[in-house]
């Protein structure tokens, strides 16, 4: 099971491999050294990091995601639900709403999202 959690670095770094991929790692190189200011062993080592824990893969020096950024971000939100929480989606809303005012925009969709929701049940 990958681990679910990215540092601020490398969830740059993964965003880069999932805006450009199927990408050559010296692309992938590159990239890093343009937009992290990276060298070329630290691409590799932590390309090698996040391919150990299934994230991506590097095979014959093409690299591509195993999970998709969508999925990722939300299994991601699904296990910081899940562990802030206890899996409750009106808590976490509750406190949202507690910090946060929601615009007429904000209600409207949110409606809609459970509207089409309901209407699958």
């Amino acid at each position: 099971m990958p681990d679910w959690k990215l540092g601020p670095v490398e969830a740059r770094f993964a965003d880069i491999i999932w805006r450009n991929e199927p990408l050559h790692s010296s692309q992938l190189v590159e990239l890093s050294r343009q937009q992290l200011s990276w060298k070329k062993p630290t691409t590799y080592t932590v390309l090698r990091k996040l391919c150990q824990r299934g994230l991506f893969q590097n095979v014959d020096s093409t690299v591509t995601s195993l999970i998709s950024r969508g999925e990722f971000y939300a299994r991601q939100s699904e296990e910081f639900l899940n562990e802030v929480f206890d899996g409750s989606l009106p808590e976490l809303i509750q406190a949202i709403l507690t910090r946060k005012q929601l615009s007429r925009k904000d209600i409207r969709q949110i409606k809609q999202m459970l509207d089409s929701m309901t209407k699958t049940d």
